[in-house]
């Protein structure tokens, strides 16, 4: 089990329960899989606990039933507008008498950054090691058991509303398990989703899930920013349903009948039957009608998906173009040709298919959530030193959470 993660993306409109490991060849290979529908999140965050704690409750019991084994803890996505994250750099120097770095200095960093000033109502969540820098050269992955007079770090600080956590913390418990970690959705989602020769060049990742859109953004490997937007696939149901008088759940049926973003895409303009909710009574529509309302809603997301990103950086710069993901309207065709005449860039949809048993763009982020969590152990390890030095380091990152959980229970249960 030691090689065993689990992560649990709690979405808008499901809760998704991936058990895996990361083979030889460095392929995720799921071993089980879970997968409720729920409305228990509205922009991402958690408005019904015991809705929310029943769905991860089912969906761990399904990949567990699937997988033939259990589990007491997992990685748990995080996002929503509440979600910052901050680029720190943080150095000290080396004062040991011969100047190797020992798992004492990086404990001296890592308790530097957690007293960082945040806004009030706010904590952090997460603190994601970008490189180490010794005497000026970066580029480290690890730096113990190597010598140097000055140890910088560069890291992410992931920061969330306190009262979000401390909400997604109660429901997952409530389920019958423990919380590993929080993991935010651009980190999760660019692991499944993007190369690291896109993240090196410069690519935007726009993950339009059911009620809200994540848009992150990567430069020299980097994560430079990432926001989200309260606008998602959900919404193209709602316009359907509003625009033609007709209930959700036939709108939503409508919509994934007819997955087309664009009307010069329509082979036969036919006439589609629906009940007016309104008149009461059968009508007919034309597909146009019905592609018109999908494709104004999906250029509305992204432009704003594009306005987003321009508050933070030059869009010119991302070579690499842009990269759909998520279960909002990634299926939808036409998305890539609107996401080009939009942002003037190459585009395309996140491809799945190295994913070892869940290929569907609804599991990403719990499979994404794996292969982070699985990269950042395997970053964690050391070659040299000592052996309770290794597990230490290893264990850093799940034992700053339980300090997080620790103080949110003396605050809050």
């Amino acid at each position: 089990m030691e090689d065993i993660i689990v992560g649990i993306d709690i979405g808008t409109t499901k809760v998704c329960t991936l058990i895996g490991r990361i083979d030889k060849t460095g392929q995720l290979q799921v071993l089980g899989k879970g997968f409720t529908p729920f409305n228990g999140v509205k922009k991402g965050v958690i408005v019904d606990i015991e809705d929310t704690s029943k769905a991860i409750r089912f969906s761990k019991e399904e990949a567990e039933d699937s997988a033939s084994l259990n589990f007491s803890s997992a990685y748990i996505n995080i996002y929503g507008t509440h979600v910052n994250v901050l680029n720190h750099k943080e150095s000290i120097n080396i004062s040991s008498e011969n100047q190797v770095i020992t798992s004492d200095d990086l404990n001296r960093l890592y308790d530097a950054i957690e007293m960082l000033p945040i806004p009030e109502g706010s904590q952090i969540i997460d603190i994601v090691p970008r490189e180490y820098i010794i005497d000026g050269y970066g580029g480290i992955l690890d730096p113990i058991g190597m010598s140097g007079l000055t140890l910088e770090i560069d890291v992410d600080v992931v920061t969330g509303k306190l009262t979000s956590v401390q909400n997604i913390i109660r429901s997952v418990e409530k389920a019958g398990l423990e919380v590993d970690g929080l993991i935010i959705e651009a980190f999760a989602t660019s692991e499944i989703s993007l190369s690291p020769e896109e993240k090196e060049i410069g690519v935007i990742l726009i993950d339009v899930g059911g009620g809200i859109t994540d848009v992150s953004a990567f430069k020299n490997g980097k994560l430079i920013m990432s926001d989200s937007i309260p606008v998602g696939g959900d919404h193209i149901t709602n316009d359907i349903s509003i625009g033609l008088n007709i209930s959700y759940s036939e709108a939503d049926k409508i919509k994934r009948q007819y997955e087309l973003a664009l009307t010069t895409l329509i082979k036969n303009d036919q006439e589609v039957s629906i009940y007016d909710i309104k008149e009461e009574k059968q009508k007919n529509v034309q597909v146009s009608q019905i592609v018109e309302i999908i494709e104004a809603r999906v250029f509305e997301i992204l432009s704003l998906a594009k306005n987003l990103v321009e508050k933070y950086e030059n869009i010119d710069e991302f070579n690499s173009g842009i990269v759909l993901t998520g279960g909002g309207i990634s299926y939808v065709n036409g998305n890539k040709q609107i996401g080009k005449d939009i942002f003037n860039l190459p585009v395309r949809v996140a491809s799945y298919r190295s994913i070892i048993g869940a290929s569907k763009p609804e599991m990403a982020t719990a499979a994404g959530i794996i292969k982070h969590v699985s990269r950042r152990n395997k970053h964690s390890s050391i070659s040299t030193g000592a052996r309770e030095v290794q597990a230490e380091n290893r264990n850093k990152f799940r034992g700053f959470f339980s300090k997080l959980v620790k103080v949110i229970r003396e605050w809050f249960f």
